[in-house]
């Protein structure tokens, strides 16, 4: 109750410059809100590229300072911050951009009435989907009714979200409650890195660079979904001093927690180069560049690691826990390319005997990123400038 009453005081506040920002006539600009911000910083990459005419404005979360922060030629702000200024700058911006382009669900959005001729653009975090959000997800009936509202009336003020596959695109149907001529098949902007072979081979030099120890062996990526329960209860559910007496030889392991939950995480100076907390390592999907085996549980991950065309193991150790508390999009074991495993011994079996259908990988890939072929940025910045 008491967070819904600060939510509403800020959104009055925000309804009220949002109204006076409004008298400033729309400028030739995109503004940019972020909270990943790969996708959006593959878009603004690809304008400069083909040297388009706009002024660009970051509005970011805290979550991807690392990304802002390397583009200092561009204005940023805080956005949904307690900081009065950022707050005021980013109203202004989004209330006076030909174009807004956001990588989230901001609830502020909501209370925004954008000018004729406007166009905002969705291009939500994931290629995919295993768990259930939006209208979905089985916490939905429990918000208030206030704040289902607040849902819809930010779903209405996107003009187009954009989607890597029909796959994806039925499912945000339903999730978002849309109709079809509100999805955008461009694919998913930071796709197109696997299909640059130069940068990913520098993106890849650049992590070993960092971490020499990292050469010589295989790596494993565990990038387990964070769980509310883990800030107070961790558990990272991984026999590590199991794995280390298997894998040692032949293999390393790279571990990516939630940030809120790495500093829980204490395996580094018992199993010293073995296991490597990359937690806080800003993009994910460089990590997988040097990966070669992925496993994770429900994350969202899978479906852009599938393009490198790498094996993958799934973990769900609580599934029908998760799955009645979160709920579970179709069939989790038929659905996820690869073998799936509830404990570490079965964990190490499936790694060593190498027990991978790259058959079931394929038509993964093939379903989920229909649309993302390695010109998905370039293919939204010709449709929101050149159409």
């Amino acid at each position: 109750m008491t967070r819904e009453i600060i939510v509403e005081a800020y959104l009055i506040l925000f309804t009220i410059l949002h109204n006076i920002m409004k008298i400033f006539p729309i400028k030739r600009k995109v503004t940019f809100i972020m909270s990943y911000g790969e996708n959006l910083i593959f878009i603004y990459d690809e304008m400069k590229r083909q040297k388009i005419d706009y002024n660009v404005v970051f509005l970011y979360k805290p979550t991807c300072k690392y990304e802002v922060d390397s583009y200092s030629d561009v204005k940023s702000y805080k956005f949904e911050t307690k900081n009065i200024f950022h707050t005021i700058k980013s109203v202004y911006h989004l209330s006076t951009s030909k174009y807004v382009v956001i990588d989230n669900y901001f609830g502020s959005l909501a209370k925004v009435n954008f000018k004729k001729g406007v166009q905002c653009i969705q291009i939500w975090h994931a290629a995919g989907a295993i768990k259930k959000f939006g209208v979905l997800a089985p916490s939905f009936n429990k918000r208030s009714l206030r704040a289902q509202k607040r849902f819809f009336d930010v779903y209405k003020n996107f003009h187009k979200i954009v989607v890597g596959s029909d796959a994806l695109a039925n499912i945000y149907k339903d999730a978002f409650v849309l109709s079809d001529d509100r999805i955008l098949k461009t694919g998913i902007p930071r796709t197109d890195l696997f299909f640059y072979e130069q940068r990913k081979q520098e993106n890849k030099e650049n992590i070993l660079l960092i971490n020499p120890s990292l050469k010589g062996k295989k790596i494993i990526l565990y990038a387990p979904t964070f769980r509310d329960k883990e800030l107070v209860d961790f558990d990272l559910h991984l026999d590590i001093d199991m794995m280390y007496k298997a894998l040692k030889d032949e293999y390393i392991i790279l571990i990516k927690l939630h940030p809120a939950v790495r500093n829980k995480l204490n395996h580094q100076d018992k199993y010293k180069d073995f296991v490597y907390d990359y937690s806080l390592y800003p993009n994910i999907n460089d990590l997988f560049l040097v990966t070669d085996i992925l496993i994770t549980d429900y994350s969202s991950v899978p479906f852009e690691f599938c393009l490198l065309n790498k094996p993958m193991v799934f973990f769900p150790y609580d599934l029908k826990k998760y799955a009645k508390k979160r709920g579970i999009i179709g069939d989790y074991k038929r659905n996820v390319p690869g073998p799936v495993v509830y404990n570490t011994n079965e964990l190490i079996d499936v790694i060593t005997k190498g027990s991978f259908d790259t058959e079931v990988l394929t038509e993964f890939k093939l379903k989920w990123n229909q649309y993302s072929q390695g010109n998905s940025s370039e293919k939204l910045v010709n449709y929101l400038f050149k159409s």
